[in-house]
């Protein structure tokens, strides 16, 4: 969904139409679940994409804060891949449709014939449904194998270039065609169009850098699965920051600002 808030409203409703009918005339509740919370989110997504149509700025997903991995209830069932912004980014350029079939497959490793039954497609169709997913997936994809450790020594490295406004160490960190996307929603000020190129990703971070106030201060927390900053003015949630690493340089940066997306923070 992209959405914290909207994808805890499907599970819930989803739930609550199983309570309303009669459990044992279900034969697979699994499967059944699956085809309820699908279509709600597929009817649901044609509504949200023509709002974002309009939206102001680059529209990202919103952020989720790990503090305690171990109580996580994600791990069990996602691979932190598929739920770090990078690829929740690359999720949303994906049909519904698309989107749905390969995390069903991919995801939950349900087989094309119980895929084909809740989507309501053939198997046949299917297959080539999440083939073409996975093509787009993989294009745009962050290094296939991620490292927490070696992540979070690559962003620590990046925090301190930032801060020393050491240029010749920002280029060696980030790839030459580097893309920077901010998110304000047009609630707060932020870039309303992608940032590209190093050089241009480097100023454009450094002027921001000269223009925080005082009270700023960051820490580095567990965003999505992979290492990020969460940015703060006092005690109130500021932005969040993550990105995508690709051939150990970072390729893309996401800012999330607009505040109604960091509210459950």
């Amino acid at each position: 969904m992209g959405t914290v808030t909207d994808a805890e409203d499907m599970v819930h409703d989803t739930f609550l139409t199983l309570e309303k009918i009669r459990t044992e005339k279900i034969k697979n509740i699994r499967a059944y679940l699956c085809k309820v919370i699908t279509n709600r989110c597929l009817d649901y997504l044609k509504s949200a994409n023509q709002q974002r149509e309009v939206y102001v700025g680059p529209w990202l997903p919103e952020p989720l804060v790990f503090r305690d991995e171990e109580t996580n209830p994600l791990d069990s069932l996602v691979n932190a891949d598929y739920i770090s912004i990078a690829y929740l980014t690359i999720m949303q350029k994906l049909s519904g449709v698309e989107r749905a079939v390969f995390i069903l497959r991919e995801v939950l490793d349900l087989d094309y014939k119980e895929i084909a039954d809740i989507v309501e497609k053939t198997e046949t169709n299917c297959r080539k449904i999440f083939s073409r997913a996975k093509q787009k997936i993989a294009a745009e994809a962050p290094d296939p194998v991620i490292n927490y450790d070696a992540d979070k020594q690559l962003l620590m490295e990046f925090v301190r270039a930032v801060n020393l406004e050491d240029k010749q160490n920002l280029l060696q960190l980030l790839s030459e065609d580097v893309t920077l996307y901010s998110d304000g929603g047009g609630k707060v000020s932020a870039a309303i169009r992608p940032v590209v190129s190093s050089h241009r990703v480097i100023m454009f971070l450094l002027g921001v850098k000269r223009q925080t106030p005082v009270e700023f201060h960051f820490s580095i927390e567990n965003i999505n699965g992979i290492p990020g900053i969460v940015n703060y003015v006092g005690d109130k949630v500021h932005s969040v920051i993550s990105y995508k690493v690709l051939n150990n340089q970072i390729k893309e940066i996401y800012i999330i600002m607009n505040p109604d997306k960091l509210n459950h923070i």
